[in-house]
């Protein structure tokens, strides 16, 4: 099982076609896969619990009640993912970081048995304007990958200019991704 993690309320652009490009690559190298769209779960920002460090430190769940302990269950089965979020000023969009803080703040500390541990990671920033600030958003999701013990695999930078191409090079990576490359 793989996941694809997308985060854009439009559900009919850029950030859409990457997800689905991802998902047709996956299907295509016989993988089955399972679609999280973060903006149709009610996922919430961190609210810095106690004085700094809730339970995530020690117990590596949250206190907010929403669906991020499902997410954990669901990766922590699967056997890589894709992250694919839109750029918004040179970062990943909001709720893309609401995932990332919490589910850092979960499972850095955790190294080896974090739920991400050794897990092939698949990085997709999709800048719809101007395609400025795709390396410094790719740039941070590495970052991040590489806290929670993440691999990062591919990292696709994917803009109005070179869509056609960029998603099916996204095809393909999912292919690789499941076909074990």
């Amino acid at each position: 099982m793989y996941i694809v993690i997308t985060s854009s309320p439009n559900q009919d652009g850029l950030t859409d076609a990457c997800g689905k490009a991802a998902i047709r690559g996956i299907t295509g190298g016989n993988g089955k896969v399972e679609h999280i769209d973060l903006c149709a779960d009610d996922i919430q920002p961190c609210l810095v619990c106690g004085n700094g460090w809730g339970i995530c430190r020690n117990e590596h769940r949250c206190v907010v009640g929403d669906c991020l302990s499902e997410y954990q269950d669901k990766i922590e089965k699967a056997q890589g993912l894709f992250l694919i979020t839109p750029v918004y000023w040179g970062q990943p969009s909001e709720k893309m970081k609401f995932f990332c803080d919490r589910i850092r703040r979960c499972e850095a500390l955790r190294k080896e048995q974090s739920v991400f541990a050794g897990k092939k990671v698949n990085i997709v920033a999709a800048a719809g304007g101007s395609g400025n600030g795709t390396v410094t958003c790719l740039a941070e999701m590495e970052a991040w990958s590489r806290h929670v013990g993440a691999v990062p695999h591919e990292r696709i930078g994917i803009t109005r200019y070179n869509r056609d191409k960029m998603l099916d090079v996204i095809e393909l990576a999912g292919a690789h991704l499941a076909e074990g490359e």
